[in-house]
């Protein structure tokens, strides 16, 4: 079996990293960068600690406003799954390098398999929900993280296909957890107690006022906040003219094994990322999400994680909860073992 894997993002690079190895056992694994993520910051690093073999192909796409990223990906995916024919092309997530990986394949009749179908925020004015649907819409494998995933897609009409296999990041987190260290925290001048907080995405730091209250919710906290910045964040600080709260303290972006490292050391986490509400759970760290939806409600169901939107009195409150006996369920690993085997039985 030929499969052709489409990365581009910090989370994709995470999840292929558990599904690489197992699948290189029993298939040809073509590796597509698009170059979504192209910096060392948020691109080598992982693949440097996640030990994923070098990309087979770099698009090199880079930075553009959504439509042009995505045309250029489509473009140049096209005319790489046109040379190698793969039997099926791989996407992850919902970003735009998982659309236009969908989008090229499906178009050219070549088998779709998404990994972590089935998720809805049911906000559709992020892009990421359009991502995420159109892609479940064109795949004929979807490999699904949770029973909420399925259900969600048996209202939208999709049953062929859907494959309940559990969340690759456990997989991912289980590769490095005896890595994870306080001394890496120690390393990024910090000591405990301490908040982690992580804050990128476009409708919270495009929008002066939403990026403002955000700011005063992390000023609110009684704890000092080490904040990995994200280069959307820092340009959005300075578009804006913000100043950082005194408790917060500004770090580089960092790699994986520092990221999880601050999380599982931190007393909350505090972000609006979508992987690292589960990742926080899984190293034993409450999340508080700074956004008025998850797609992972099983997250909120157990007790790990509370959504307050921009809502600083809630996020304080929060601090109160207890911390879970246990992970949610499901988020154990094992699902890039099961991805594999489907694959191969095909």
């Amino acid at each position: 079996m030929n499969v052709l894997t489409v990365v581009g993002a910090r989370p994709q690079f995470i999840k292929a990293a558990a599904v690489s190895g197992p699948l290189r056992r029993v298939a040809n694994e073509i590796l597509v960068h698009t170059g979504q993520h192209y910096d060392s910051d948020m691109s080598a690093v992982f693949f440097d600690e996640l030990g994923i073999p070098e990309p087979d192909i770099h698009l090199e796409v880079g930075s553009a406003s959504h439509g042009a990223q995505t045309g250029r990906m489509l473009e140049a995916l096209e005319g790489v799954i046109v040379d190698h024919r793969p039997d099926v092309v791989m996407v992850y997530g919902d970003t735009n390098s998982t659309l236009a990986g969908a989008l090229a394949a499906a178009k050219l009749n070549i088998p779709v398999a998404h990994v972590e179908a089935g998720l809805r925020s049911d906000r559709h004015d992020m892009p990421e929900e359009v991502n995420r649907v159109l892609t479940d819409h064109v795949s004929e494998w979807l490999f699904c993280p949770t029973s909420n995933a399925v259900d969600r897609l048996a209202l939208e009409g999709i049953t062929d296909g859907v494959h309940l296999v559990g969340d690759v990041m456990a997989d991912s987190v289980e590769m490095i957890r005896g890595r994870l260290s306080v001394d890496r925290v120690h390393a990024l001048g910090l000591q405990k107690p301490y908040a982690a907080a992580t804050i990128h995405r476009a409708e919270n730091t495009d929008d002066a006022n939403t990026l403002r209250a955000i700011l005063e919710l992390l000023a609110g906290l009684p704890l000092t906040v080490a904040i990995p910045i994200h280069p959307r964040t820092a340009a959005a600080m300075t578009r804006h003219e913000f100043e950082w709260p005194p408790n917060v303290t500004v770090l580089e972006p960092a790699g994986y094994i520092d990221m999880l490292s601050l999380v599982a050391n931190a007393e909350v986490l505090v972000t609006d990322s979508g992987g690292l509400q589960k990742e926080s759970a899984m190293v034993g760290t409450r999340c508080i999400t700074v956004r008025n939806e998850t797609e992972w409600p099983e997250t909120v169901a157990s007790g790990w994680n509370t959504v307050v939107g921009t809502d600083a009195a809630a996020a304080v409150a929060a601090l109160d909860s207890p911390v879970p006996a246990s992970p949610p369920a499901g988020f154990g690993p094992g699902a890039a073992e099961r991805i594999v085997e489907l694959l191969a039985g095909a």
